[in-house]
């Protein structure tokens, strides 16, 4: 059986004699892109807190690209370790790293500057940052990597900043080049026939689509909703497993009002899947997090009508 594709790409022009190449795990294609120059960047070296996320300000010219790694089932840590021993080796010094809880899960995430999705996933329940820093002649280059996976692939950003204007991407392959497919979103990986508790299991945040909200309110309009009840049954067949409900909107509106709408629309799922459905209280959350997860465009209605949702994500750790 042949060696899966290993693509590489030149992370920053230093000089000839310190050009950098870091290899990713599996197959992998570069998705969206963001350069500025010059720029200035908040480098995350600590965990969240209620004063929130310890930032370096760094500036110089920035290139940051989110990658998609066509290998379904690699962990977190299988991608981002590889890239993490890369560096190392190459006289990086890794500032600060952290794995979801210890970063500071969500709050930490929505402190960081994401590529949107598709091009960028990132699962609320399970990823992994890591920061640092390389002085060459007498200069500070930095590099931030945010890894995490659905259910079909794993996602890396990787975020330079330097005085050296980074070089374009440059790929190679160990056999054959790569097959790229579009990113997958959350509507398509609703798509899945797998139950519900499996999926939660094995991949990251699921769309709770067939749920519909009252005309501009909040509360769920009387009806039977087929993943509710899954999900209740889920959680009384597992009581060690633990759930958040995600509420998302669309752009429509300020931040602060879309947030807190958001939270009573997860509060009011959740209240609706204890009582009527008789999930255990002690292991269900609610949180919400306004318009800054889309899945698809706010220009269009229909792309507003798929951004105003709830989310449920597994917040287990083991």
């Amino acid at each position: 059986m042949g060696r899966a594709p290993i693509l590489a790409l030149s992370v920053m022009a230093l000089a000839p004699a310190h050009a950098l190449t870091l290899e990713f795990p599996g197959p992998a294609a570069p998705g969206a892109n963001r350069q500025e120059a010059p720029a200035t960047y908040r480098m995350a070296i600590g965990p969240w807190s209620a004063d929130g996320v310890p930032a370096r300000t760094v500036e110089g010219v920035l290139d940051q690209t989110a990658w998609r790694i066509d290998m379904p089932g690699l962990t977190t840590l299988a991608i981002l370790n590889p890239l993490k021993a890369q560096l190392v080796a190459d006289g990086w010094t890794i500032l600060y790293e952290c794995e979801t809880d210890e970063c500071g899960g969500f709050d930490f995430r929505f402190e960081l500057e994401i590529l949107p999705e598709p091009d960028m996933h990132v699962d609320l329940g399970d990823f992994r940052y890591l920061a640092a820093e390389r002085v060459v002649d007498g200069e500070s280059r930095f590099i931030t990597l945010i890894a995490s996976r659905s259910s079909v692939a794993g996602f890396v950003q990787v975020t330079q900043v330097g005085a050296t204007a980074p070089l374009p991407p440059k790929i190679t392959t160990g056999t054959a080049p790569a097959t790229i497919r579009p990113a997958t979103s959350s509507a398509d990986r609703d798509a899945d026939a797998r139950p519900l508790g499996e999926r939660l299991e094995t991949g990251g945040s699921i769309a709770l689509d067939d749920l519909v909200f009252a005309s501009g309110a909040s509360s769920l309009v009387e009806g039977d909703y087929a993943s509710l009840l899954e999900l209740a049954d889920y959680l009384k067949a597992n009581p060690d497993r633990s759930i958040t409900l995600v509420g998302h909107t669309d752009a429509s509106g300020g931040l602060d009002a879309n947030i807190a709408l958001s939270r009573r629309r997860a509060a009011s799922v959740r209240e609706v899947l204890i009582e009527r459905y008789g999930a255990p209280s002690g292991q269900v959350s609610a949180e919400g997090v306004g318009y800054l997860v889309p899945r698809a465009s706010n220009l269009t209605p229909e792309g507003r009508t798929q951004n105003r949702r709830v989310e449920v994500m597994l917040t287990s750790t083991r």
